[in-house]
């Protein structure tokens, strides 16, 4: 498999990403471990977490879940040195520390922590899952705000929360830092005070993409591109959608819809699970059914063809579920295939 350098570190990952957030809920520890045994028979040896997995649903009593599970893992096949780690610190708009926003000394704090749970001495990359600020991610984008904003307030927090990083680095704690559900001026000027002060760039920054959730083709991947970022993608299968599971109003048993439903969730995925999203995802099943292709597969590919550096991270319930993504790994799509998706996105744009 082929290697991707994250931004301008020194951290070099496989250019797909296992992401484990089901890792203690949905996906039984036993099959997690197998998860990821098989992930690194196939060169994927690069796995993503943070602090409030697992998920689906958020669960106080289950907050670091998952990085226990990997830690375990690790624990138990000696193989820190084959893989890279990445994970979170929660931001304020999830249940952990009663929703308050985090600072330098809760960034160290959580940082020894994770390392406590991942049973490791260092931590890949260490990314900042929501800015304390807000974010227009996961469907906040209709209602967004930021007039609010202290752009000095904002700054400051950078500048602590860099500095922590920095002490962080020094100390052979992090190798990297990364952002997520990120804008392109809170990129921009992470960047920006990250220069002034000598500490940690940002190397990646971990935001929703998919065919069809494209918001970040535009302003987030020209600052990207200009100063270094490697996107890593969650949801490149639009959280199922485009398997096609959903279609014709199913919800397949132990699917993200039927477990949301369950517990007494909306059973929307987080608002992607649309009329028009369904209507997109049909299209782009038939589009690969027409050139001999699996659309999960097709999803996958398609991310690498991106005109900027990106990692798209999968995720599997269970083994089966990642054999067959891993099936679809090093296949690359024919151009009248990508024409055709290129038509479709016009044709089907922000189906939510």
């Amino acid at each position: 498999m082929k290697r991707v350098r994250l931004g301008g570190s020194d951290v070099e990952v496989s250019e797909i990403c296992l992401g484990t957030m089901t890792f203690g809920n949905q996906t039984a520890e036993a099959d997690a471990h197998a998860q990821m045994d098989r992930a690194v028979e196939v060169g994927v040896s690069f796995f993503d977490c943070a602090e409030m997995y697992p998920v689906n649903p958020v669960r106080r009593e289950t907050f670091g879940g998952s990085e226990e599970v990997i830690g375990r893992w690790l624990a138990r096949g000696g193989s820190r040195d084959r893989v890279q780690i990445a994970t979170k610190i929660t931001g304020p708009t999830q249940l952990i520390r009663d929703g308050a926003p985090f600072d330098g000394k809760t960034v160290l704090d959580c940082i020894d922590t994770s390392l406590s749970r991942l049973q490791s001495d260092y931590i890949d990359l260490y990314q900042l899952h929501w800015p304390v600020r807000g974010s227009y991610a996961f469907r906040q984008n209709w209602t967004y705000d930021p007039s609010a904003q202290s752009r000095q307030e904002t700054l400051d927090h950078m500048a602590d929360v860099l500095e922590a990083l920095k002490t962080a680095r020094k100390a052979g704690k992090i190798r990297a830092a990364g952002l997520s559900n990120e804008s392109a001026w809170g990129l921009t000027k992470w960047c920006d005070v990250a220069t002034a002060l000598d500490a940690p760039r940002m190397a990646a920054i971990q935001n929703e993409y998919s065919l069809l959730y494209r918001a970040y083709d535009t302003d987030l991947a020209e600052v990207a591109v200009n100063e270094d970022v490697t996107l890593l993608s969650y949801s490149p299968l639009a959280a199922g959608i485009l398997t096609g599971k959903y279609a014709n109003g199913n919800i397949p048993d132990k699917s993200r819809v039927a477990v949301d439903k369950s517990v007494g969730g909306m059973g929307n995925l987080g608002g992607r699970l649309t009329a028009r999203a369904l209507t997109a995802a049909d299209a782009y099943a038939d589009l690969a059914g027409q050139h001999g292709w699996d659309p999960v597969h097709m999803a996958i590919a398609w991310q690498l063809t991106r005109p900027f550096k990106v990692v798209p991270i999968v995720g599997a319930t269970d083994t089966a579920q990642l054999q067959h993504l891993i099936d679809g790994f090093g296949r690359e799509l024919p151009d009248e295939l990508l024409r055709g998706i290129n038509k479709l996105h016009r044709l089907h744009p922000m189906p939510y």
